[in-house]
């Protein structure tokens, strides 16, 4: 067993927005978050008061402890306001993916069981399509201003009473994003108050970050890793974030350079565009202190070239999975010039780590062994919602989270992940379940069988690869038509980038597909 070289901290048990919010009226008149795009600027004291007022006027509206709220928006300066409003109304808050087409997004509030939405004037057609499929939706909010809606600025002029919840930190469920876990589709993610406000506790010795401190939060915060690393942590430790609602590389280095950015969490493809493109020279990218990627693996050779193209230390990594709240390993801060190219960190404060043999689960390994990795931790979520046999074949009886992540651990303690045993695809740090891009295939009159896999691109990026047997290949649809019946159905991230077509689908005895043989043909 491998445990953490940090100090144990006991549990945070206190809600997520008091665990975030608790120092504001010590930080006042900082600012917390601003606009990258038009500059617009909320200090502490501002979104204490501001998610407060929203929180009594959900209360208002009808809004109990035990609803959940679906949050569909961007990055914007509001999505804090409306998340930590929520949850001191008594919600759990259920993370939408903005490009979610109606039919994904009504699923996830069929799943969740979500009575309200917060979403923004934009997205508010697929908002409302997604409402009616789904039924049970009390009312639809917006962040900002659309005829019809209750916005998030009428509801800060409520004279209603600060709502007086009892929230047991250790029980209720604070968010609820959607992951594919290991293999299947996507799973609600039951993550307390206790474990995220832990996580934030355990993450801290490693990444501490404080006032003075300006992060760019490009990386979507409905993503656990956006949440946690742009929003909650930096919110907690009173640093100022500087919100994108996309990545465009231009506007990105221009909030870098006129923000004076001193952190940057970032994922893979965005390391890539700091080390080859051309723009990165036009800008002063002077303020950074550090740069540190997670959600996907990082090749340790673009990382060297990103870091000696910006002067910096080089890139650190992190893992972990929404699953772990999400954070179990990280370059600290103050070793980065120290770690070993390629390593994604050692265990955060309170954390042990198994790492067993693929072909025997019940044998441990030691250091420069590898296998499958095993976390304990007060992480580790409370189960998937409504899925009791997914969340046992995840968590053991002793505790232990199966990753499905394969990787090794050398003699000091660093972690490195070098393989998945988990069918899941990463596609640019997005969760893209194979089972479910296969369910929507089959549905096509032209297909008989199909099986997706990941697959490398020019860009190293890894992406959907259909496997595809035609009813008939004499009239069968082709590659293109594949890809455009799939695009027409799923958000962007999860289209199908490339087409095989075959004879049959290899699978075991047991009907399993044989995903490996698929990924070893040429």
């Amino acid at each position: 067993m491998f445990r953490s070289e940090y100090a144990d901290v006991p549990p945070v048990d206190l809600p997520i927005h008091d665990a975030v919010l608790g120092r504001a009226a010590e930080f006042g008149g900082t600012p917390a978050l601003i606009d990258g795009a038009d500059g617009t600027t909320l200090t502490y004291d501002q979104v204490d008061r501001f998610h407060r007022r929203v929180a009594a006027a959900l209360a208002e509206a009808g809004l109990r402890k035990g609803d959940v709220l679906a949050l569909h928006s961007p990055n914007t300066v509001a999505f804090p306001i409306a998340f930590y409003a929520a949850t001191r109304a008594g919600a759990s808050v259920t993370t939408v993916h903005p490009l979610a087409t109606a039919e994904e997004f009504a699923g996830q509030l069929r799943d969740a069981r979500a009575r309200w939405i917060v979403t923004v004037s934009p997205l508010l057609d697929t908002a409302r399509r997604a409402a009616k499929l789904a039924g049970g939706v009390q009312e639809i909010f917006v962040c900002d201003s659309a005829p019809g809606h209750r916005s998030l600025t009428d509801m800060l002029a409520s004279a209603a009473p600060d709502p007086e919840v009892a929230v047991d930190p250790a029980e209720d469920v604070a968010a609820l994003p959607y992951s594919s876990g290991t293999t299947g589709v996507p799973k609600g993610v039951m993550l307390t108050h206790r474990q995220i406000a832990t996580n934030l506790a355990q993450l801290e010795p490693a990444l501490g970050a404080g006032p003075g401190d300006r992060i760019l939060a490009v990386l979507p915060f409905f993503h656990i890793y956006g949440l946690t690393a742009l929003m909650n942590a930096p919110l907690r430790a009173g640093a100022t974030v500087v919100v994108l609602p996309r990545f465009d590389l231009e506007q990105f280095l221009a909030a870098v350079q006129n923000h004076r950015i001193t952190g940057l969490y970032v994922a893979p493809p965005i390391v890539l565009a700091l080390a080859k493109h051309p723009l990165v020279a036009a800008y002063d990218l002077s303020s950074l202190k550090y740069v540190v990627s997670a959600a996907a693996p990082l090749d340790a050779r673009l990382a060297a070239a990103c870091s000696r193209r910006l002067g910096l230390p080089p890139v650190g990594q992190a893992y972990g999975m929404t699953e772990l709240s999400p954070g179990t390993h990280v370059v600290p801060l103050d070793a980065m010039a120290d770690a070993p190219p390629g390593t994604v960190g050692k265990l955060i404060a309170g954390t042990e780590m198994r790492v067993v043999a693929l072909d025997d689960p019940g044998k441990d390994l030691g250091p420069d062994e590898t296998g499958e990795i095993l976390i304990r931790g007060p992480q580790v979520m409370k189960g998937y919602l409504g899925r009791p046999d997914a969340t046992a074949a995840m968590i053991d009886q002793d505790g232990w989270l199966h990753t499905g992540d394969v990787g090794r651990v050398d003699a000091d303690g660093w972690l490195f992940v070098v393989d998945r045993v988990k069918e899941l695809i990463k596609y640019k740090g997005y969760q893209v379940a194979p089972a479910e891009l296969e369910a929507l295939l089959l549905t096509h009159p032209g297909i008989a069988d199909a099986a997706v896999v990941g697959a490398l691109d020019d860009d190293g990026n890894e992406v959907p690869h259909a496997h595809v047997v035609r009813r008939s290949p004499a009239e069968g649809p082709t590659g293109e038509e594949v890809m455009t019946y799939v695009a027409e159905r799923v958000a962007p991230y999860k289209r199908v980038r490339r087409v095989t077509f075959t004879d049959a689908v290899p699978r075991a005895a047991s009907g399993k597909i044989l995903r490996r043989e698929l990924r070893a043909r040429p």
